[in-house]
């Protein structure tokens, strides 16, 4: 047998499907796992596949053709270290390794300078689509040398999505920009599954059942709205418990989990200067549900309205389908935001248009304004933000007083919108002229003298006032 084209290290289910991805594409792929037991089953419940499996590291390397391509995926952090060390002495020069994890982009940006020092070359590549896309075609975000995209893009365009006759893979650009890409994406998705939650709890408020609100997310699904998060959640409405006979989605406790990417996004838009409220207010919804046990018992002690709403429910579904519209368009306006500010600060030369297109399919913040999305930054590479595109202006105005009128009504009747809210606040204060801040440069000027400018004085001239002594 032939060497293979390519190597993959980490056989747990995404590590699987994207083994079956490569060689569905003509490739011969090698394998390896920690546990052999994983390699041989593996193996041996795909009979007549190009695969080779390997029991050892060495094996393993010695079944490539040069230059070797070998992918990792196991657990981000110290794990993706150990393999690269084990690899390092078996490899030559110019080998190619790829880390398709949830790494920290400045993890990648180490390993490629390690890496690269060795005589290595390096890709962090995120990889979004979870399991279904890792089999039949993910989004693939690679960064690293222009030169060794050029080596791996014949195999990541074969095997990513296909969307308008283009691939769901670019280059994204050197070092860490691959991972870093991947970390903001997963941060628009905590926003977008937050929002999405919100809409459920106030149709949940309005005496929705989950029949009910499965034909809403279907309908909603074949609109606008069109998106794999729409569409998977249209299908959770509609499954049944087998234990029960009811809606599975009553019977999950309401605790969310969360690897860390979102956490990550915040703190680096923090670092940049950079408001991503949507995002954070979907982290710390998440970390809010998992004090199940404080919230059982505030909620024998703090008062509030009952969370029940009344009227037209026909009317209630238009009016969240704008709220949730709205409030998406600001959770990728905040997403794309931060990615443009960290491009410029790193000097990644990143291109906004190409990475909202590969977002189009197999990735799971995939949604049909994604093309819109992909549009805007095409016409304007220099878009300073998602909502003064011509498209997005336009909805944000036909869509505003509902969204307005989705808040009151939920925070009336003492239900939580975090993120709604947090998506509002951030539009209303992008688009104000004037904010209050005057004040609290004059709070800061009285307790630490940090100055101000005036509005009748040309930028960036600084005055100071002598502000009355305070007493006691």
């Amino acid at each position: 047998m032939s060497n293979s084209d390519f190597g993959l290290i980490g056989l747990a289910v995404m590590g699987q499907n994207l083994v079956l991805n490569v060689e569905s594409r003509g490739f011969q792929v090698s394998v390896y796992n920690r546990t052999t037991a994983v390699t041989d089953s593996f193996v041996a419940a795909h009979p007549g596949k190009k695969l080779v499996g390997a029991q050892s590291l060495e094996e393993f390397v010695q079944s490539l053709a040069s230059p070797r391509k070998v992918m990792i995926m196991v657990k981000a952090g110290g794990p993706v270290d150990a393999v690269i060390e084990s690899l390092i002495p078996l490899l030559a020069p110019g080998d190619i390794i790829i880390d398709g994890g949830n790494s920290l982009y400045t993890d990648t940006e180490r390993r490629d300078q390690w890496l690269g020092d060795l005589g290595f070359r390096f890709i962090g590549a995120g990889v979004s689509g979870g399991e279904e896309g890792a089999r039949k075609g993910p989004s693939i975000m690679p960064g690293g040398p222009a030169s060794t995209w050029d080596v791996m893009k014949p195999i990541f365009e074969s095997i990513a999505a296909v969307v308008d006759g283009e691939p769901c893979v670019t280059h994204i650009g050197p070092g860490g920009a691959g991972h870093y890409v991947k970390m903001i994406h997963n941060g628009i998705e905590y926003g977008d599954m937050q929002l999405i939650c919100e809409a459920y709890n106030i149709f949940k408020a309005a005496g929705f059942t989950p029949a009910e609100l499965a034909k809403v997310f279907t309908d909603w699904n074949q609109g606008d709205l069109e998106s794999y998060l729409i569409q998977i959640t249209s299908k959770i409405f509609a499954e049944i418990d087998p234990l029960t006979g009811e809606p599975i989605v009553d019977k999950i406790l309401d605790t969310a989990g969360q690897k860390g990417t979102g956490k990550w996004t915040i703190m680096n838009a923090v670092e940049n200067a950079v408001v991503i409220s949507t995002i954070n207010a979907a982290v710390e919804a998440r970390i809010l549900s998992s004090m199940k046990d404080q919230r059982v018992h505030a909620a024998t002690l703090l008062e509030g309205p009952p969370a029940q709403l009344s009227g037209d429910k026909a009317l209630l579904v238009q009016k969240v389908h704008d709220a949730l519209f709205a409030s998406k368009i600001i959770s990728y306006a905040q997403g794309l935001a931060l990615i443009a500010s960290m491009g410029q600060e790193k000097n990644w030369g990143l291109d906004l248009g190409k990475i909202a297109a590969i977002w189009r399919g197999g990735c799971i913040i995939r949604a049909r304004f994604l093309n819109d999305i992909t549009d805007a930054y095409r016409s304007d590479p220099s878009l300073s933000n998602l909502m003064l595109a011509p498209f997005f202006t336009n909805l944000l105005n036909q869509f505003q007083q509902n969204w307005r009128e989705v808040i009151s009504t939920a925070t009336l009747a003492g239900i939580p919108v975090p993120a709604f809210s947090a998506s509002l606040g951030y539009y209303d204060s992008y688009r104000s002229s004037v904010l209050p801040a005057n004040l609290l440069q004059a709070q800061r000027d009285f307790f630490g003298a940090h100055t101000y400018e005036r509005i009748d004085k040309p930028r960036g001239e600084m005055f100071h006032t002598d502000w009355p002594e305070v007493i006691g």
